[in-house]
């Protein structure tokens, strides 16, 4: 019998994780359209096509900041479900401890973190990039669009400069909507580049359709600008590219490449272990769900219980988004940033059940 109960509640804690993914992807997508049709609809190459397609390449990199939410609130939801229909009071009078009817839910939350960081992870980077180049591409025209962060700074033959792009492509060899910024030996701003695109060719960087503003002067516009530069592509990859948008299969390749470079990978780390404990951050939120939702029915708590499941799973989720933060920035180490805030809640979470259901 145990294997047939188990396989169901497997089955229903997986259907409501899918409802609940289907319905936070359906209320992404509609915020999400609408916020970008109104900050980029006046651009000349944007249209609704177009717009969806970027909406839903955009949406799995969200999903990935909702899925802690998601285990917690299906865990939630399941267990509610069958306590109200008097199943698991049957479970129990059958001499099913509560340590064995959570472990479908618990390996199902296990399973939903490896297909986050194996699946959506990918997903989510490849959509991302995809997406920048599409956004950037309906402005390529408005080059006068301030360039965001991050910004490179490169000195050569005296001349120095700082360059920042809305997007990059292809590992960092090609900008689009790109500002180059030239200051003198007394650090003033002398000339100010503002191009459709820069391709990272051999020893310099390729500008096309460029806008030139220097002090007192017209802006003059230039097909094409050679700017001479000592940087090599991997040096500009490994600085443009944000732990977020790297998958996960290739984290451990570019910590190694930036470490040869020099360059901190306190957040690449960061980002690595934080991947390795999603699985069992989600069975975290899962014994949270357990701890207010399996005596619900049976004892008639209010519902101030379950906002303090909510509360605390959200508690988590902070804690472990702030300490995060801590470890990117290397004040704490990124092993410890990453996993700490998992352990500790499970411990907390198996304590509570202990006390609740075996005194």
């Amino acid at each position: 019998m145990i294997p047939t109960l188990g396989f169901y509640f497997f089955r229903r804690y997986a259907m409501t994780t899918f409802w609940f993914l289907l319905g936070i992807f359906s209320l992404i997508f509609i915020i999400d359209f609408s916020e970008m049709s109104n900050r980029v609809g006046a651009l000349p190459g944007y249209t609704i096509s177009s717009g969806l397609i970027v909406t839903a390449l955009r949406i799995p990199m969200i999903l990935m900041q909702t899925v802690p939410f998601v285990a917690l609130f299906a865990g939630m939801a399941a267990l509610i479900s069958l306590n109200r229909r008097y199943e698991l009071v049957v479970t129990r009078a059958a001499g099913i401890s509560v340590w064995q009817f959570l472990r479908p839910f618990v390996i199902g939350a296990f399973l939903f973190g490896v297909l986050a960081v194996l699946a959506i992870n990918p997903i989510a980077a490849w959509g991302t990039k995809k997406a920048q180049e599409l956004e950037a591409g309906w402005g390529a025209a408005n080059s006068r669009t301030e360039a965001s962060v991050p910004w490179l700074r490169q000195i050569y033959e005296g001349d120095e400069s700082i360059i920042g792009a809305k997007a990059v492509l292809d590992n960092g060899t090609r900008l689009l909507n790109v500002t180059v910024i030239h200051f003198d030996d007394e650090s003033r701003i002398v000339l100010r580049q503002d191009a459709e695109s820069a391709t990272l060719e051999d020893g310099y960087w390729l500008l096309k359709n460029v806008h030139e503003t220097r002090n007192g002067e017209l802006p003059v516009r230039l097909d094409e600008v050679q700017l001479r530069t000592n940087l090599k592509q991997e040096f500009v990859s490994e600085s443009l590219e944000k732990p977020e948008s790297i998958p996960f299969f290739r984290l451990g390749r570019k910590i190694e490449a930036a470490k040869s470079f020099g360059f901190p990978t306190y957040a690449m780390e960061t980002q690595f272990h934080s991947m390795l404990s999603l699985p069992l951050l989600l069975v975290a939120m899962t014994l949270i769900a357990a701890c207010v939702s399996l005596k619900f029915s049976r004892f008639n708590q209010s519902r101030a219980v379950i906002l303090g499941g909510i509360l605390s799973g959200f508690m988590l989720y902070v804690v472990t988004v702030l300490v995060k933060a801590f470890g990117s920035s290397g004040v704490v180490p990124p092993f410890v940033a990453a996993w700490l805030p998992v352990v500790v809640a499970m411990s907390l979470g198996a304590t509570i059940l202990l006390h609740q259901e075996d005194g």
